[in-house]
């Protein structure tokens, strides 16, 4: 196979696999279950995800504030973003199906490179401290803290803390924390966020005598005011409790094509691969040593086995649907995602999203069994499936003599269609 530049060339026209076969990092990402929201589409309420200032070459996403984190809440301050392609990116970008994976935040709406997530997102939960502090420290807990068994266990020590003061006010005690004390320290105080939580919820630190010793400590003592509050100290620790790690959604990068032969064709980025020059090397010899392991004499299962060891390699896909009349449809996902997730982000493009359609994967297989993975059914890293009507239905609409759109597709998507190179 040959190598370009680091990128993967992908032709389901001619039945060829990657020809730069290379790998993927260990820590795929984790496949979503069917029906769970798992990537962000940008077409709930019909708006093309790339916004009204036109569209942009194959794809690229614009960074666009989407609002509050939650209704009802103020809106996040931006952090600082990344700004447009610079010239050299762009440049890479030709040519290629899509520039690279994106995400989108869930605090800001910015879509940003995979490489670029975990920093705005960090950027972003800071910068919500001058909206809701204690909302902000609950969020830095869960996200920034890796290790989930420490943060569970910190979690519930803090929550604890604040049960005792509810359920007992009146006791003094209870509203002191010792900061040296050893299960703070081991469970609260080695997590990040926790000493801004104590400090939003109303606590303050003060140098106290320590009973029955000529010491002084250092405490976290809750303010005389808070105790007229004690509704919104259980409310936090509510909060506390229940949330989860704010993780940045994959963004789908929706785009439409004109009819073109050259559907079938994929020139994928580095964001699919992750490999270094290193590595392509190595992929390299694996290839070649692949060539003569396939002049033996193998099983059936042995070459399954190895497919689906294959396919394992990549932790995204990207996805072309045609339509009858030639359109194509196009979307990022993860390998790992469910056949049920292209189905819902085709219907969410449709001006009639109850009309009856099935998906044809290559070699005109119908993917019936949505429960089935992307890598499960040979769709990664890339893939052009077919759309096709349910004949049934098609036939009593046509009988019934009713008006059909001129696309079925929406018109905010087709305004912004685009052309294959």
């Amino acid at each position: 196979g040959r190598l370009r530049d680091g990128k993967g060339s992908w032709d389901h026209s001619r039945g060829r696999g990657p020809s730069s076969g290379r790998d993927v990092s260990k820590d795929g990402e984790p496949r979503a279950p069917a029906g769970e929201a798992g990537a962000s589409t940008g077409m709930g309420d019909t708006r093309d995800p790339r916004g009204a200032a036109g569209p942009t070459p194959h794809g690229m996403p614009r960074e666009e504030p989407l609002g509050a984190p939650r209704a009802g809440a103020a809106a996040v301050p931006a952090p600082a973003r990344a700004g447009p392609a610079s010239q050299p990116e762009e440049e890479a970008a030709a040519g290629l199906s899509v520039p690279g994976v994106y995400f989108r935040c869930p605090l800001t709406g910015a879509v940003v490179r995979k490489s670029a997530r975990e920093k705005h997102v960090r950027e972003a939960i800071l910068a919500y401290f001058a909206v809701d502090p204690v909302a902000a420290s609950i969020m830095e807990i869960h996200t920034f803290n890796k290790d989930r068994e420490r943060v569970r266990a910190g979690v519930e020590t803090m929550a604890r803390y604040l049960d005792n003061i509810y359920v007992h006010p009146e006791e003094e005690k209870y509203r002191k924390i010792k900061l040296q004390n050893k299960v703070f320290q081991e469970r609260i105080s080695c997590l990040e966020g926790t000493h801004k939580f104590f400090q939003a919820v109303g606590f303050e630190t003060k140098v106290l005598a320590v009973p029955e010793q000529e010491t002084t400590e250092e405490y976290y003592v809750l303010k005389e005011e808070m105790l007229t509050r004690l509704e919104d100290l259980k409310d936090y620790k509510e909060q506390l409790l229940s949330s989860e790690p704010v993780r940045a959604q994959l963004d789908r990068q929706l785009s439409v094509f004109k009819p073109s032969p050259a559907a079938a064709h994929f020139e994928l980025p580095n964001d699919f691969y992750n490999l270094t020059a290193e590595e392509i090397k190595r992929e390299q010899r694996l290839r070649s040593e692949a060539v003569e392991k396939a002049s033996m004499l193998r099983t059936k299962a042995m070459r399954e086995r190895d497919e689906q060891r294959e396919l394992r390699k990549y932790n995204y896909t990207l996805l072309r649907v045609r339509f009858p009349d030639g359109y194509i449809l196009q979307g990022t996902f993860y390998a790992r995602e469910s056949i049920s997730m292209l189905y819902s982000f085709v219907r969410e493009a449709l001006v009639n999203d109850w009309l009856p359609f099935e998906l044809l994967g290559p070699g005109g297989v119908k993917l019936t069994d949505e429960n089935l993975a992307f890598s499960e059914c040979g769709l990664v890293p890339s893939s052009l499936l077919t759309l096709v009507w349910d004949a049934s239905v098609m036939a009593d609409i046509q009988a019934a003599g009713e008006e059909q759109p001129e696309s079925p597709l929406k018109p905010q998507l087709l305004s912004q269609v685009q052309t294959l190179s």
